[in-house]
Protein backbone atom coordinates (compact mmCIF):
# COMPACT_ATOMS: atom_id res chain seq x y z
CA UNK A 1 0.00 0.00 0.00
CA UNK A 2 0.86 3.66 -0.31
CA UNK A 3 0.05 5.50 2.89
CA UNK A 4 0.56 9.04 4.13
CA UNK A 5 0.66 9.81 7.84
CA UNK A 6 -0.35 13.41 8.53
CA UNK A 7 1.43 14.36 11.74
CA UNK A 8 4.15 11.77 11.17
CA UNK A 9 6.54 13.00 13.85
CA UNK A 10 4.01 13.17 16.69
CA UNK A 11 3.83 10.68 19.57
CA UNK A 12 1.11 8.78 17.71
CA UNK A 13 2.08 9.44 14.10
CA UNK A 14 5.77 8.51 14.34
CA UNK A 15 5.31 4.98 15.76
CA UNK A 16 2.48 4.43 13.27
CA UNK A 17 4.64 5.49 10.31
CA UNK A 18 7.50 3.30 11.55
CA UNK A 19 5.21 0.28 11.94
CA UNK A 20 3.76 0.73 8.45
CA UNK A 21 7.26 0.98 6.95
CA UNK A 22 8.34 -2.17 8.81
CA UNK A 23 5.25 -3.95 7.46
CA UNK A 24 6.54 -3.32 3.94
CA UNK A 25 4.32 -0.45 2.85
CA UNK A 26 5.38 2.72 1.03
CA UNK A 27 4.95 5.40 3.68
CA UNK A 28 4.90 9.16 3.26
CA UNK A 29 5.30 11.26 6.39
CA UNK A 30 3.88 14.76 6.44
CA UNK A 31 5.85 17.20 8.58
CA UNK A 32 6.21 20.95 8.82
CA UNK A 33 9.95 21.05 9.50
CA UNK A 34 13.15 20.24 7.63
CA UNK A 35 14.73 18.78 10.76
CA UNK A 36 11.87 16.33 11.19
CA UNK A 37 12.10 15.41 7.52
CA UNK A 38 15.59 14.00 8.18
CA UNK A 39 14.24 12.01 11.11
CA UNK A 40 11.60 10.44 8.85
CA UNK A 41 14.02 9.71 6.01
CA UNK A 42 16.29 7.86 8.45
CA UNK A 43 13.36 5.53 9.17
CA UNK A 44 12.74 4.86 5.45
CA UNK A 45 9.66 7.07 5.54
CA UNK A 46 9.38 9.46 2.58
CA UNK A 47 9.23 12.99 4.03
CA UNK A 48 6.73 15.50 2.70
CA UNK A 49 7.21 19.03 4.05
CA UNK A 50 3.92 20.92 4.06
CA UNK A 51 1.23 22.41 6.24
CA UNK A 52 -1.33 19.67 6.95
CA UNK A 53 -4.21 22.03 6.21
CA UNK A 54 -2.78 23.09 2.83
CA UNK A 55 -3.38 21.37 -0.50
CA UNK A 56 0.29 21.39 -1.49
CA UNK A 57 0.58 17.65 -0.75
CA UNK A 58 -2.75 16.66 -2.29
CA UNK A 59 -1.19 15.60 -5.60
CA UNK A 60 -0.40 12.37 -3.74
CA UNK A 61 -4.09 11.71 -3.19
CA UNK A 62 -4.42 10.42 -6.75
CA UNK A 63 -2.22 7.40 -6.00
CA UNK A 64 -2.60 6.83 -2.26
CA UNK A 65 -4.46 3.95 -0.65
CA UNK A 66 -4.70 5.41 2.86
CA UNK A 67 -4.52 8.78 4.60
CA UNK A 68 -3.94 8.66 8.37
CA UNK A 69 -4.58 11.89 10.24
CA UNK A 70 -2.89 12.14 13.65
CA UNK A 71 -2.11 15.82 14.07
CA UNK A 72 -1.59 17.73 17.30
CA UNK A 73 -0.17 21.02 18.49
CA UNK A 74 -2.52 23.30 16.58
CA UNK A 75 -4.03 26.35 18.36
CA UNK A 76 -7.42 25.30 16.98
CA UNK A 77 -7.21 21.56 16.48
CA UNK A 78 -10.91 21.23 15.66
CA UNK A 79 -10.65 23.71 12.79
CA UNK A 80 -7.48 22.08 11.46
CA UNK A 81 -8.94 18.54 11.57
CA UNK A 82 -12.09 19.67 9.80
CA UNK A 83 -10.06 21.49 7.15
CA UNK A 84 -7.93 18.41 6.46
CA UNK A 85 -10.80 15.99 5.94
CA UNK A 86 -12.72 18.52 3.84
CA UNK A 87 -9.67 19.19 1.66
CA UNK A 88 -8.78 15.51 1.21
CA UNK A 89 -12.38 14.68 0.31
CA UNK A 90 -12.51 17.43 -2.33
CA UNK A 91 -9.12 16.43 -3.77
CA UNK A 92 -10.10 12.76 -3.89
CA UNK A 93 -13.16 13.68 -5.93
CA UNK A 94 -11.10 15.77 -8.36
CA UNK A 95 -7.90 13.77 -8.68
CA UNK A 96 -8.68 10.08 -8.36
CA UNK A 97 -9.37 8.27 -11.62
CA UNK A 98 -12.83 6.85 -12.38
CA UNK A 99 -13.37 3.43 -10.91
CA UNK A 100 -10.68 3.83 -8.23
CA UNK A 101 -11.53 2.40 -4.80
CA UNK A 102 -12.52 4.98 -2.22
CA UNK A 103 -9.51 6.55 -0.57
CA UNK A 104 -9.33 5.30 3.02
CA UNK A 105 -9.21 8.04 5.63
CA UNK A 106 -8.30 7.00 9.19
CA UNK A 107 -9.05 9.73 11.68
CA UNK A 108 -7.39 9.78 15.11
CA UNK A 109 -9.88 10.73 17.78
CA UNK A 110 -9.51 9.71 21.44
CA UNK A 111 -11.31 7.83 24.19
CA UNK A 112 -12.01 11.05 26.08
CA UNK A 113 -15.13 11.33 23.91
CA UNK A 114 -16.46 8.47 26.08
CA UNK A 115 -16.58 10.80 29.07
CA UNK A 116 -15.59 10.65 32.74
CA UNK A 117 -17.34 8.12 34.98
CA UNK A 118 -16.29 5.91 37.88
CA UNK A 119 -19.43 3.78 37.71
CA UNK A 120 -20.35 3.15 34.07
CA UNK A 121 -18.47 0.57 31.96
CA UNK A 122 -18.32 1.54 28.27
CA UNK A 123 -17.19 -0.06 25.00
CA UNK A 124 -16.60 0.91 21.36
CA UNK A 125 -20.32 1.01 20.59
CA UNK A 126 -21.59 2.78 23.72
CA UNK A 127 -23.56 5.94 22.75
CA UNK A 128 -21.59 9.10 23.53
CA UNK A 129 -23.60 11.24 25.91
CA UNK A 130 -21.12 12.76 28.41
CA UNK A 131 -17.84 13.51 26.57
CA UNK A 132 -14.98 15.23 28.35
CA UNK A 133 -15.45 18.91 27.51
CA UNK A 134 -12.01 19.27 25.91
CA UNK A 135 -12.83 16.83 23.12
CA UNK A 136 -16.59 17.10 22.67
CA UNK A 137 -15.96 18.64 19.24
CA UNK A 138 -14.55 15.33 18.01
CA UNK A 139 -17.93 13.58 18.05
CA UNK A 140 -19.46 15.30 14.97
CA UNK A 141 -16.11 14.97 13.18
CA UNK A 142 -16.06 11.22 13.85
CA UNK A 143 -19.51 11.00 12.29
CA UNK A 144 -18.44 13.06 9.28
CA UNK A 145 -15.55 10.63 8.70
CA UNK A 146 -17.51 7.38 8.93
CA UNK A 147 -20.50 8.65 6.92
CA UNK A 148 -18.46 10.25 4.11
CA UNK A 149 -19.68 9.37 0.62
CA UNK A 150 -16.32 10.12 -1.01
CA UNK A 151 -13.93 8.54 1.51
CA UNK A 152 -13.73 5.14 3.17
CA UNK A 153 -13.78 6.53 6.69
CA UNK A 154 -12.46 4.78 9.80
CA UNK A 155 -11.98 6.23 13.30
CA UNK A 156 -9.46 5.07 15.89
CA UNK A 157 -9.76 6.37 19.45
CA UNK A 158 -6.49 5.92 21.37
CA UNK A 159 -6.67 5.74 25.15
CA UNK A 160 -3.99 7.44 27.27
CA UNK A 161 -0.70 6.68 25.56
CA UNK A 162 2.36 5.41 27.42
CA UNK A 163 5.82 4.16 26.46
CA UNK A 164 8.29 5.51 23.86
CA UNK A 165 9.40 8.65 25.67
CA UNK A 166 6.62 9.08 28.17
CA UNK A 167 3.81 10.22 25.88
CA UNK A 168 1.12 11.91 27.98
CA UNK A 169 3.02 11.10 31.18
CA UNK A 170 6.15 13.00 30.14
CA UNK A 171 5.32 16.06 32.25
CA UNK A 172 4.73 13.87 35.30
CA UNK A 173 8.07 12.09 34.76
CA UNK A 174 9.80 15.48 34.65
CA UNK A 175 8.22 16.60 37.92
CA UNK A 176 9.02 13.24 39.55
CA UNK A 177 12.66 13.61 38.55
CA UNK A 178 12.59 16.99 40.26
CA UNK A 179 11.18 15.43 43.44
CA UNK A 180 7.42 15.94 43.11
CA UNK A 181 4.74 13.46 42.05
CA UNK A 182 1.36 15.11 41.53
CA UNK A 183 -1.58 14.31 39.26
CA UNK A 184 -4.90 15.90 38.47
CA UNK A 185 -8.23 14.95 40.02
CA UNK A 186 -9.02 12.98 43.17
CA UNK A 187 -8.07 9.57 44.62
CA UNK A 188 -9.73 6.46 43.26
CA UNK A 189 -9.44 7.21 39.54
CA UNK A 190 -8.56 4.69 36.85
CA UNK A 191 -6.77 4.97 33.52
CA UNK A 192 -7.71 3.44 30.17
CA UNK A 193 -4.31 2.97 28.52
CA UNK A 194 -2.49 1.80 25.40
CA UNK A 195 1.22 1.44 24.64
CA UNK A 196 2.47 3.36 21.61
CA UNK A 197 3.70 0.16 19.92
CA UNK A 198 0.40 -1.67 20.38
CA UNK A 199 -1.47 1.34 19.05
CA UNK A 200 0.78 1.43 15.97
CA UNK A 201 0.01 -2.24 15.34
CA UNK A 202 -3.71 -1.44 15.36
CA UNK A 203 -3.25 1.25 12.71
CA UNK A 204 -1.38 -1.19 10.48
CA UNK A 205 -4.14 -3.78 10.82
CA UNK A 206 -6.85 -1.18 10.16
CA UNK A 207 -5.04 0.17 7.07
CA UNK A 208 -4.49 -3.30 5.65
CA UNK A 209 -8.12 -4.33 6.11
CA UNK A 210 -9.60 -0.91 5.42
CA UNK A 211 -11.74 -1.95 2.47
CA UNK A 212 -13.76 -4.34 4.64
CA UNK A 213 -14.02 -2.28 7.84
CA UNK A 214 -15.03 1.13 6.47
CA UNK A 215 -17.44 3.02 8.69
CA UNK A 216 -16.16 1.49 11.94
CA UNK A 217 -14.96 3.21 15.10
CA UNK A 218 -12.37 1.39 17.22
CA UNK A 219 -11.46 2.14 20.82
CA UNK A 220 -7.73 1.45 21.18
CA UNK A 221 -7.03 0.39 24.76
CA UNK A 222 -5.69 -2.45 26.87
CA UNK A 223 -8.12 -5.06 28.15
CA UNK A 224 -7.83 -3.70 31.68
CA UNK A 225 -7.86 -0.27 33.30
CA UNK A 226 -5.26 0.67 35.91
CA UNK A 227 -5.47 2.46 39.23
CA UNK A 228 -4.12 6.01 39.21
CA UNK A 229 -3.24 5.63 42.90
CA UNK A 230 -1.16 2.48 42.21
CA UNK A 231 0.65 4.20 39.36
CA UNK A 232 1.53 7.29 41.39
CA UNK A 233 2.66 5.26 44.40
CA UNK A 234 4.86 3.10 42.16
CA UNK A 235 6.38 6.20 40.56
CA UNK A 236 7.22 7.62 44.01
CA UNK A 237 9.06 4.41 44.95
CA UNK A 238 10.81 4.16 41.59
CA UNK A 239 12.13 7.73 41.61
CA UNK A 240 12.93 7.88 45.32
CA UNK A 241 10.75 10.94 45.79
CA UNK A 242 10.92 12.10 49.42
CA UNK A 243 7.29 13.18 49.71
CA UNK A 244 4.08 11.19 49.03
CA UNK A 245 2.19 11.71 45.80
CA UNK A 246 -0.72 14.11 45.82
CA UNK A 247 -3.65 15.17 43.67
CA UNK A 248 -4.06 18.73 42.47
CA UNK A 249 -7.02 20.72 41.21
CA UNK A 250 -7.08 21.03 37.39
CA UNK A 251 -6.57 24.57 36.13
CA UNK A 252 -7.66 24.05 32.51
CA UNK A 253 -9.64 21.67 30.31
CA UNK A 254 -6.59 19.59 29.39
CA UNK A 255 -5.68 18.94 33.03
CA UNK A 256 -9.33 18.17 33.72
CA UNK A 257 -9.27 15.56 30.95
CA UNK A 258 -6.08 13.99 32.32
CA UNK A 259 -7.89 13.44 35.63
CA UNK A 260 -10.85 11.69 34.02
CA UNK A 261 -11.70 8.06 34.76
CA UNK A 262 -12.81 5.75 31.96
CA UNK A 263 -13.94 2.19 32.66
CA UNK A 264 -13.40 0.99 29.12
CA UNK A 265 -13.83 -2.57 27.80
CA UNK A 266 -13.12 -2.37 24.06
CA UNK A 267 -13.92 -5.33 21.81
CA UNK A 268 -14.24 -4.36 18.13
CA UNK A 269 -10.53 -4.31 17.26
CA UNK A 270 -10.15 -7.74 18.83
CA UNK A 271 -13.18 -9.14 17.03
CA UNK A 272 -12.68 -7.60 13.58
CA UNK A 273 -8.92 -7.17 13.32
CA UNK A 274 -7.48 -9.82 15.63
CA UNK A 275 -5.66 -7.06 17.54
CA UNK A 276 -4.18 -8.00 20.91
CA UNK A 277 -2.12 -5.54 22.97
CA UNK A 278 1.13 -7.25 23.98
CA UNK A 279 3.10 -4.72 25.99
CA UNK A 280 3.14 -4.83 29.82
CA UNK A 281 0.76 -2.43 31.49
CA UNK A 282 1.81 0.99 32.74
CA UNK A 283 2.49 -0.05 36.34
CA UNK A 284 4.05 -3.44 35.54
CA UNK A 285 6.45 -1.93 33.01
CA UNK A 286 6.96 1.46 34.64
CA UNK A 287 10.65 0.96 35.40
CA UNK A 288 11.32 0.28 31.70
CA UNK A 289 9.15 3.15 30.47
CA UNK A 290 10.68 5.63 32.90
CA UNK A 291 14.20 4.53 31.92
CA UNK A 292 13.28 4.97 28.25
CA UNK A 293 12.06 8.50 28.90
CA UNK A 294 15.22 9.38 30.84
CA UNK A 295 17.44 8.07 28.05
CA UNK A 296 15.81 10.52 25.63
CA UNK A 297 16.42 13.58 27.80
Amino acid sequence: MKVIVVGATGFIGFPVAQALARAGHIVYGLTRSEANAKKLAAEEIIPVIAEPTSTSWHHLVAKLDVVIESIGGFPDLAQASNAIIKGVSESATKLRPPGAPKLTYIYTSGTWVQGDSRTEIVSDTTPLSIPVQLTAWRIPLEQAVITSTTLNGIVIRPALLYGRGGSLFETLFKSAQAGKVAWYGTPGGRFALVHADDLADLYVRAAEKAQIIGGQIFDAANDFTESADDFLEHLVRLTGTKTPYKYIEPSNLFEEALGATLLLRPYLARALLGWTPRKPGLVDGLETYYASWRALQ
